[in-house]
Parts: structure tokens; C-alpha cells; sequence
């Protein structure tokens, strides 16, 4: 275990003085490239749906397994990606989720029945599992610890750019026929999956993979294009060998590790006998990743054209070009929380995040109910109802989005961290999926308004999560992270300026 002082003499002062380094940020924006591709995927299923029901004749019921059986696969994805990552190397990891959706999104565009589109959404999904696993770990795992939220953050701003694109290929692929517009929707997803490819081989691999596997003159090689300078290079690759088990001193190019610092006998580490430290570390991961979708931001976007139509907008192309307002207001407020990360800290914007969400879901609940009881067309309660949808993406993106993968990929410890976050990534998943393939009957059972009423509730709690177990980890390094969940025990949280006893 390394000591605190060894900590504390980290990379801190060298990475104060310098900015993101280029080469870092470049590696970063390829990684989450992936990301685009699920973002689109997500965006452009709120619109084809629409045509898919109407072109295949099928129930909502079956559009709702659509909508939520690519988030089941998923999660068997997000599984399989911890281990895959641990053993071939995140890089190759990255290749590999590109493939599965570049075949599934192949598939999804041929769709000539119901059950092909549902194998081509099967096999997308498990790609995407793979990919929102292992970007943000990538990317942290290259980042300096001045600058790791805003390089973590970025797959978050790509799943937005993804969303929005989605969107607006909807809008204009809907002026095509019926049969063939839903199809090129979904099918389109493939050139840039076949891009991403080939451009990820041209990455390098990450310098903490490449010290568990004892390939230590690799790893310095990285770090030295990942740094702004030697120096912090040198101090970066001590703290790494240290967290390896690795003698700092050691001046081999590769040496032999334990099995069990290569991925070996993770999950039980993880699952059956944690420390407390771990154990903490796990039910903050796990409790960011079921509050981020368990909130209802699924229902918003996936369904954001119902949700208007309810509101009482009609046309299908006015329906279709306000959720592109959606689009907009994510990726925006994604772009502004990018940038606020690393200066106000993730505690801090969890906590504002999950404030405005509990608010902008009331007054949607409101409106919404409003409409529904009223016997003739309430004008300012659908402005009232656009206006909280957008409200509550916009709260959601500045907190909530990016904070949810920043923060579970920095906490773990080296060993346990692809399979590590594989978990929370596997439990975000299968909330989507709960939302995405309850929330029409939620809706019909308690009606629309309610249910929005239903998720400001759950934010409540969020809240509440949030405050009492989420320690500040801004500007610390991986290392540090670590032992800052070791050294403090579950009655306290740190703010970022103090320890506070929870209450």
C-alpha cells in the first residue's frame, strides 16, 4: 500500500502548472468517438419507433422491447468488457465494440421483419455495453489528475453529440418513404463504427494496462506523450508501479506479475469479500449509475415526442424538431459541465444537478397533468410542458450525465477498476432498460403527469444518496482516489474543503 506521503508528493504541483496535455486530450476524443455512435443510436430510436410501429404493424408493447432489449444486451455487454479489457487491452476493447455495432447497426438497417431488427438491436446493444465500459476508463486512465474530469467527461459529450445527430437525422430521413427512412435511420451508424475501427489502432494502449501486464518500458513510453514534461512523467510512473505492487525503484522494461494483479480474482474481490474500503467504493459506484437513469432521463429523451404529442403538439414534424431542441439543451449544458468539472468538483455539481431535476420534474408532473384534465388545448401549459423538459435535460446534463462517468471511473482501485466499473456500467444499463420498457405502462397506469411525479421523488433521494456518500475526488490522482476511501470511514464525507460527519 502506498504511504500518503509518497501521495502527497505527487504529480499535484508539476500538473498545476501546465494544461491539458494535446496529445492526451487527442487520444481521448478518439475514444469517445464510440460514444457518438451509441449517443445516435439513442437519439434516432425516439423518432424511427414512430415508423417502425407503423411500417411492421407491431403494438406498443413490442416497441417497448425494442426500445429497452438493446440496454438488457448491454449490461451482458458491460460484464464481458471488464474481463475482455483486463486481458486483450483497452484499446482493442474499443476496436472490438466498434465491430459488434458496425454488425449490428448493418443488421438493424436491413430489418425486413420484427425479429431481424430485434438480433440487429441484440448484437448493437452488447457493442454498446463494450463501449460506454470502456471509454471513460480509457480516458481516465490517460488523464492527469488536473485535468481527468474534463478528459473523462468527454464520451458524455460524445453520447450527447450522438443524441443530437440522432435527432436530427430523424427529422430529415423522415421526409424519405416509410419503409425505407426508419431504415436508414438506424443503418447509417455503421460508416462511422467502420471509421472509429481502423482510426483507434493508431491510440496508444494505456500506460496503468500496460504496468499490470509487466510492460513497464511501454508504459514510461506512453506517459512521456501523455505529460507535459518528464518530470511528470516519472512521477506519474511511480505512483503507477507503486498501485501495480511494483518496487518503485525498479528498473526493468518488463517484469513478471501475480496473476491476481492482472484481472485474476477480481470479482471476489469486488463482490464476495470486500474491504471496507471496497465495499464503499462499490456502493457508490453502483448507487451513481441507478440514480443517474432511475431519475427518468430515459423516459425524457426516448420518448421526448410523446411527451409532446401529450403536451399537445401534433405534427409529426414539429413533434420531430422539438426533440432536437432536447438534443440541443444536453449537449450544450454537457459542453458547459465539461468545463466546470475540474474547477467546481463533482460533489458540487451532483448536488446542484439533482436539485434542478427535482424541481423541473414537478412542474413537468404539473403541466402535464394540467393537459390531461383539461377539456380544450391549454396553450401556456404546453409551453409550460417544453420548458420543464428542457429545464430538467439541461440540470441533468450539467451534473448528473457527465459526473455519473467521470466519477465511477476514477474510484477503483487499479486491479478492480475495468471490472470494477463493468458493474456500475452493467446496473446503468439495466435501469435504462426498466425505464425504457416500463414507462409507457407506468404511464397509462398512473398517467404521464404522475409519473413524472414518481421520478421527482426518486431525485429526492438521489439527493440525498449524493450529499452522504460521495466524497469530493477533484483534482486527486488515481492513487490518491484510493486511499482517500481508504483513510476515511463511512461516517464522514469529504466536501473538498473539510470532513464532515454525515448526520
Amino acid at each position: 500500500m502506498m504511504s500518503m506521503e509518497k501521495l502527497g508528493d505527487g504529480g499535484g504541483e508539476s500538473e498545476k502548472l501546465s494544461g491539458v496535455n494535446r496529445y492526451a486530450c487527442a487520444c481521448a476524443i478518439v475514444a469517445s468517438m464510440v460514444s457518438i455512435i451509441f449517443g445516435y443510436d439513442t437519439g434516432v430510436m425516439s423518432g424511427a419507433m414512430i415508423f417502425i410501429k407503423e411500417d411492421l404493424k407491431i403494438k406498443d408493447t413490442r416497441v417497448a422491447i425494442l426500445a429497452g432489449i438493446l440496454n438488457i444486451c448491454a449490461l451482458v455487454g458491460s460484464l464481458i468488457a471488464g474481463r475482455t479489457s483486463d486481458y486483450i487491452g483497452r484499446r482493442y476493447t474499443i476496436v472490438l465494440a466498434a465491430v459488434i455495432f458496425l454488425l449490428g447497426s448493418v443488421i438493424m438497417g436491413y430489418g425486413p421483419s420484427y425479429a431481424i431488427l430485434m438480433t440487429g438491436r441484440c448484437i448493437a446493444g452488447i457493442g454498446v455495453g463494450f463501449a460506454l465500459m470502456i471509454a471513460p476508463v480509457y480516458s481516465a486512465e490517460i488523464s492527469s489528475a488536473t485535468h481527468r474530469g474534463f478528459l473523462t467527461s468527454l464520451p458524455e459529450i460524445g453520447i450527447s453529440v450522438g443524441i443530437l445527430l440522432g435527432y436530427v437525422s430523424n427529422y430529415f430521413f423522415a421526409k424519405l418513404t416509410l419503409k425505407l427512412g426508419w431504415r436508414m435511420m438506424l443503418g447509417v451508424a455503421a460508416i462511422p463504427s467502420l471509421a472509429l475501427a481502423f482510426g483507434i489502432l493508431k491510440m496508444p494502449e494505456s500506460p496503468r494496462w500496460l504496468v499490470l501486464q509487466g510492460r513497464l518500458a511501454e508504459a514510461k513510453r506512453v506517459l512521456l506523450l501523455v505529460c507535459n514534461s518528464e518530470q511528470e512523467a516519472e512521477t506519474r510512473f511511480q505512483d503507477i508501479k507503486i498501485a501495480a505492487g511494483i518496487d518503485e525503484n525498479c528498473k526493468e522494461d518488463i517484469v513478471e506479475l501475480p496473476r491476481k494483479t492482472r484481472g485474476e480474482g477480481v470479482w471476489k474481490e469486488l463482490l464476495l469479500r470486500p474491504s471496507p474500503s471496497v465495499r464503499w467504493i462499490l456502493l457508490a459506484a453502483v448507487g451513481i449509475h441507478f440514480f443517474e437513469h432511475a431519475t427518468g432521463i430515459e423516459a425524457v429523451i426516448l420518448y421526448s415526442p410523446r411527451i409532446f404529442k401529450k403536451a399537445g403538439v401534433i405534427s409529426k414534424k414539429r413533434l420531430l424538431l422539438a426533440t432536437v431542441g432536447v438534443g440541443l439543451t444536453k449537449l450544450t449544458f454537457i459542453v458547459i459541465a465539461t468545463l466546470l468539472l475540474d474547477k467546481v468538483g463533482r460533489r458540487r455539481l451532483l448536488l446542484v444537478s439533482s436539485g434542478g431535476i427535482i424541481i423541473a420534474l414537478t412542474g413537468l408532473g404539473f403541466c402535464l397533468t394540467m393537459v390531461e384534465n383539461a377539456k380544450e388545448q391549454l396553450l401556456w401549459a404546453l409551453i409550460s410542458s417544453i420548458m420543464a423538459t428542457y429545464t430538467y435535460v439541461a440540470f441533468f446534463s450539467i451534473g448528473i450525465a457527465p459526473v455519473t462517468w467521470v466519477y465511477s471511473s476514477e474510484i477503483f482501485p487499479l486491479k478492480l477498476r475495468a471490472q470494477g466499473v463493468s458493474i456500475g456500467v452493467a446496473v446503468n444499463r439495466l435501469m435504462n432498460a426498466v425505464v425504457a420498457m416500463s414507462f409507457l405502462s407506468i404511464a397509462n397506469g398512473m398517467t404521464i403527469g404522475g409519473s413524472f411525479f414518481m421520478f421527482a421523488c426518486i431525485s429526492l433521494l438521489a439527493l440525498g444518496f449524493f450529499y452522504f456518500f460521495l466524497p469530493e475526488t477533484k483534482g486527486k490522482s488515481l492513487e490518491e482516489i484510493e486511499m482517500l476511501f481508504t483513510r476515511r470511514n463511512s461516517n464522514t464525507v469529504d466536501t473538498g474543503k473539510e470532513i464532515q460527519p454525515n448526520v
